[in-house]
């Protein structure tokens, strides 16, 4: 007998969320591929051809492989030599330097990107002291180099971040017994612990490539002649908003088809590499000695100090007299005075909006993920395959699919008109960064046996006092660490929130951009110390709140 459908709690959340998805996600990315295809005669792809025909465009697609692809190889030998040195080594100083290296994974790129030109401009600090002291020149920070410098120290936290994490899962008694063996050092290193990480490489090897690949702000300030595929979309687009964006539009297909392939090769392989571990036996951290001890000292102390070393600059700029884009002798608060005079709405809406579209992915985030998790289906299917679009699609693509679809003028298609609005940056935050919530709510979720909700059934609770009551307290940890990465991710998004603010909508991340691009070197330094503030008092509460020092992936 066919059962029947009822209007329960989860089908009517399933339609909701299905309905969200098909108008904020499907409907863009749609409108994007469907302009792609207008050409001058009609529909066809000509678009396509001009990009692959003209090594212009197909150059700066090249560039972009390269940067991303250095940048995932640096970070995954730093994240995981880091690693690999707290969780086999005892030594001081361990709990500082794993918060100052969630700090420094936190802030936008394009902001350690302003930071290392002050540094190693052509007129940095570092560059003016060794040519004048030691009469060395050093190589230019500009272009490949300064966007591989800069990807790399920004990104490898979130290597160290995930292979911290999978150290919990192995068990000490593989490598003690590695170890009576004979394999030890380097050799018990690639031979009984790399294989055991591949898995956890490899989802930290796609999250750095796409971090990589989707960066707008890094290039476009210190590429100089290096030119990257989102810049190229973004000037494209810019270029086209006075007339037909369907050139731009096919570049965002083309990005997306990238980060899809990229992503389904990552899986594919991934699943054939998966290991399931249970650590009885942790590993424990061993004390060292002599000159093993001096070694992992350095590489410590040394990797973060470079990683922290943008941020810690430009908070020592922010408080220096500056006019323009020279910083004169003297200290002052001018600078705050003037971010807080000019840029005070910019600063309130980067609290104001991402703690709106907060709201929006906790709610959607519990109720997702419980449905993937619980409640298998069809529809659920659907949308937990649609959940994951948005963590590959650079964020360049997603602004410029919301900008065309919701906008009513030339380029835009009309429906639901919200372009302008702060509207529009609380859901392209939302709909950008829920994933990270649900993968987090997902795996809390999986670790609650269901027996407990049978449990509470059958002593008279029903479905939806138990889900509200029961499952959602227990899967709290997991909602709050996903929700605290998303809004970290919030507060740094630039390259959507290029495309979509305007003066009354403005956040704190595209205020520092336009200031450095117009030389107000003096208030960038006040807001990115702003940001970065906020971002180290988002992670304070979170370490309050779950009573834990250690964050891992």
């Amino acid at each position: 007998m066919k059962k029947k459908f009822s209007l329960d709690l989860w089908n009517g959340s399933s339609f909701i969320i299905l309905l969200t998805y098909l108008i904020f996600l499907v409907y863009p990315v749609g409108n994007v591929l469907v302009q792609a295809m207008i050409t001058d005669t009609g529909f066809g792809f000509d678009n396509f051809i001009t990009f692959f025909s003209k090594s212009y465009y197909s150059t700066t697609l090249i560039n972009s492989f390269k940067v991303s692809m250095t940048a995932t190889f640096f970070s995954l030998i730093i994240g995981v030599v880091l690693a690999y040195c707290f969780a086999m080594y005892q030594f001081k100083g361990k709990k500082t330097l794993r918060i100052l290296i969630i700090i420094a994974s936190m802030s936008a790129p394009f902001i350690g990107a302003y930071s290392w030109v002050l540094l190693l401009g052509r007129s940095g600090v570092i560059t003016k002291f060794l040519s004048n002291i030691f009469g060395i020149t050093m190589p230019d920070i500009y272009g490949f180099t300064g966007i591989t410098l800069v990807f790399t120290l920004q990104l490898f936290p979130l290597i160290f971040l995930y292979v911290n994490g999978a150290f919990k899962s192995i068990d000490n008694s593989i490598l003690e017994a590695a170890e009576s063996m004979g394999s030890t050092g380097f050799n018990r290193f690639f031979k009984v612990i790399l294989p055991l990480l591949i898995p956890t490489l490899l989802a930290g090897a796609l999250l750095v490539f796409m971090r990589a690949f989707s960066d707008f702000g890094t290039p476009m300030l210190i590429g100089e002649g290096y030119r990257t595929f989102p810049v190229l979309i973004y000037s494209e687009f810019m270029s086209e908003v006075g007339g037909n964006a369907a050139f731009a539009s096919a570049l965002a297909i083309i990005a997306i088809i990238i980060a899809l392939s990229i992503f389904l090769g990552q899986r594919y392989v991934a699943n054939r590499k998966s290991i399931t571990m249970s650590s009885l036996h942790p590993v424990a951290a061993k004390p060292v000695s002599g000159i093993k001890k001096v070694i992992v000292y350095v590489i410590n102390y040394g990797i973060v100090f470079l990683a922290i070393l943008p941020q810690g600059y430009l908070i020592y700029t922010s408080f220096k007299n500056t006019q323009g884009m020279v910083f004169q002798s003297g200290y002052s608060l001018d600078s705050y005075r003037e971010a807080f005079d000019r840029m005070g709405s910019a600063i309130f809406n980067t609290i104001r909006i991402p703690l709106m579209a907060m709201v929006i992915v906790i709610i959607f985030a519990i109720f997702i993920s419980y449905l993937v998790v619980r409640k298998r289906s069809a529809v659920t299917s659907v949308i937990d395959s649609l959940s994951m679009i948005p963590y590959i699609v650079p964020g360049t693509v997603m602004g410029i699919a919301f900008l065309t679809s919701f906008n009513t003028g030339i380029g835009g298609s009309g429906f639901l008109a919200i372009t302008g609005t702060a509207l529009i940056m609380v859901i392209s935050m939302s709909v950008r960064r829920l994933p990270y919530t649900i993968r987090s709510s997902v795996a809390s979720l999986m670790q609650i046996p269901t027996s407990i909700e049978e449990a509470a059934s059958s002593l008279g609770s029903g479905k939806v006092n138990t889900f509200f009551k029961i499952t959602v307290p227990m899967m709290l940890s997991g909602i709050i660490a996903g929700a605290i990465l998303s809004w970290i991710t919030m507060l740094s998004e630039l390259s959507t929130s290029i495309l979509l603010y305007n003066v009354r909508t403005r956040t704190m991340t595209v205020a520092i951009y336009t200031e450095v691009i117009r030389g107000n070197y003096g208030i960038a330094a006040a807001l990115s110390t702003i940001l970065t503030a906020f971002t180290v008092i988002s992670l304070l509460i979170f370490m309050k709140v779950t009573k834990s020092d250690d964050i891992s992936m």
